[in-house]
């Protein structure tokens, strides 16, 4: 009798526990520390906000070595291949998922807001080399 008194109580402090930490709220924020809300677009530059997005989402692909057999024959990397792709709009309009253009980066989600709102912002200020 005083071991199935013994695993009714474990049961019942074991169930309680699992409910008391399974409701528990975590952000966003603490959940997927690299998706910041804190998106600064005041003041965007080629250098320093196009760059560490494509870094970060586009030049494994098409990069000047691997273009041919990965990227499409499409090159991202250095500010003229970068710029042609902006002017003919298929920079823009292949990451934030236009219709008509190739949906980018391949086989993975579509870019974070932030970072097509950084690309977008620096294409309408004529893209230029800063």
């Amino acid at each position: 009798m005083a071991g199935n008194s013994l695993n009714r109580g474990f049961f019942i402090i074991s169930a309680a526990s699992f409910l008391f930490w399974s409701c528990y709220y975590d952000s966003k924020e603490y959940l997927f520390p690299e998706i910041s809300t804190n998106c600064d677009t005041t003041t965007i530059t080629y250098s320093r906000s196009v760059v560490p997005v494509l870094e970060n989402y586009c030049l494994s692909c098409h990069n000047t070595s691997s273009a041919g057999s990965l990227g499409g024959n499409i090159i991202l990397e250095g500010y003229s291949n970068c710029k042609l792709k902006a002017d003919d709009g298929s920079l823009l309009g292949s990451v934030s998922h236009q219709s008509g253009y190739s949906y980018m980066p391949k086989n993975s989600a579509k870019l974070d807001d932030c970072s097509i709102s950084i690309i977008e912002l620096w294409i309408k200020s004529g893209s230029p080399n800063n």
